[in-house]
């Protein structure tokens, strides 16, 4: 008979992957703390928010951050072109997490490259900005099963992290 194990009774190894999330004018604050529990759980070294209205509040995301939030570096830049610069200044292997005419379902997503990932996901209406969309080395894709074309945006990144970080450990 299995029992369930406490947080201290766990023996996951901390560990951090070369991956940034670039979260693509993600304003929801419900969204914005639970990417942070997401990424702690998945080792992800920094968080992006790209935006003007960007709002960390600590008090309106904590609940769903789980306190996540003081422990992912993250940043904001408040508009695309310096993100765009951003992401070339620091190489990256660009991935678009987007439903696109040449998207690749993400089982079949090949990471060769041994450069830091940048893992894009765009907001919560409008999906990724064109001008991100763009400068992607790769665009992948869910492949889902039901009526519905898109999943919340913290369910999508859950589910490309789990597969990323799998692949390149």
């Amino acid at each position: 008979m299995s029992q369930q194990l406490t947080h201290n009774e766990t023996t996951f190894s901390k560990h951090t992957f070369p991956i940034t999330l670039i979260c693509d004018n993600i304003i929801y604050q419900p969204n914005i703390g639970s990417l942070f529990r997401i990424c702690e759980a998945f080792g992800v070294q920094k968080i992006i928010f790209i935006g003007e209205d960007v709002a960390l509040t600590p008090r309106k995301i904590n609940r769903t951050s789980r306190s996540t939030h003081l422990h992912v570096p993250h940043q904001v830049i408040p508009n695309t072109t310096d993100a765009l610069q951003y992401l070339q200044e620091n190489d990256f292997e660009i991935v678009a997490l987007e439903i696109t005419d040449n998207s690749v379902p993400l089982q079949s997503l090949n990471l060769t490259s041994k450069k830091p990932i940048a893992l894009i996901a765009g907001s919560e209406v409008y999906g990724i900005s064109n001008e991100l969309l763009q400068t992607a080395h790769h665009t992948t894709h869910i492949t889902m099963y039901g009526e519905n074309s898109s999943m919340n945006v913290v369910n999508a990144v859950a589910v490309a992290l789990y597969d990323i970080t799998g692949k390149i450990s």
